[in-house]
């Protein structure tokens, strides 16, 4: 039997996949702050951004079983203008979205050595489609995306593969915890609100989270994997169209959706 980590498992994303992994006969651990009872899996308190609470989860993992595979689904989002939000926060967002998988792997890497295992980092379309006024949200999954990149070649060689799903629009309650900040609104005309809510709506109208947890399973079980994977027909195009446009002209073409 494999063994797989999630962390960030107790909503949205990590628990779908919690649950995909252990109907598909994996032994699954779950790591997050929340007490939280899953069957068919076990649960250790953690702090992602604490890499001493995170060091104890994977000593108390690997005293049981050496991890196949880590799931790296924590994190949370905020919104705000740039200039009025507090450095503070953009740092604490930091520490769990992007540090929090540092830490994470960092810890699971000497386990993954012997076991020839996986690492799925969650990115986001926002990575490569920065969003206006979630800015530090985009920035930390675009680190996300570049960490996982060079750490797949760093460690290739050790049997060790590394890739990164990118969700877009998913109906979960990620959208209820953002934390917003509307200040400055006024002086934006508007525009923060405006962009916040068209961001809520199309989440709310998203894919469910199981189609995302599916996906997972699918990438856990392939012999080799490419970096980055989307999932619907739609999300495909935009970072394809991304990628071929010119920088200023996608950025307006942003702009047209989330910045009017």
């Amino acid at each position: 039997m494999k063994t797989a980590v999630v962390i960030g498992g107790s909503s949205g994303i990590g628990l779908a996949a919690v649950k995909a992994l252990a109907a598909g006969g994996w032994r699954v651990f779950e790591l997050s702050r929340r007490e939280i009872e899953l069957a068919g899996a076990t649960h250790l308190h953690c702090d992602v951004s604490d890499e001493a609470s995170v060091k104890a989860a994977f000593e108390q993992i690997c005293k049981q079983a050496e991890p196949d595979l880590i799931l790296n689904c924590a994190g949370f989002g905020i919104s705000g203008a740039v200039e009025f939000t507090e450095l503070a926060d953009a740092k604490r967002l930091f520490d769990v979205d992007f540090f929090g998988t540092v830490n994470v792997n960092r810890a699971a890497i000497p386990s993954l050595r012997k076991t020839g295992g996986r690492i799925i980092n969650v990115s986001s379309v926002a990575a490569p489609v920065p969003i206006p006024f979630q800015t530090y949200y985009s920035a930390a999954k675009a680190a996300v995306s570049s960490y996982t990149m060079a750490a797949a070649n760093e460690l290739r060689p050790f049997g060790i593969s590394v890739c990164a799903i990118l969700p877009g629009d998913i109906r979960t309650g990620f959208t209820a915890a953002r934390e917003k900040q509307a200040i400055g609104d006024e002086l934006y005309k508007g525009r923060i609100s405006r962009s916040v809510a068209r961001m809520e709506r199309d989440e709310q109208g998203g894919m469910p989270p199981e189609r995302i947890a599916k996906a997972i399973v699918r990438i856990a079980k392939k012999k080799r994997v490419r970096p980055f994977y989307t999932v619907g027909f739609f999300y495909h195009l935009v970072t394809f169209l991304i990628k071929i446009l010119p920088a200023s002209l996608a950025n307006r073409v942003i702009a047209m959706l989330y910045s009017k």
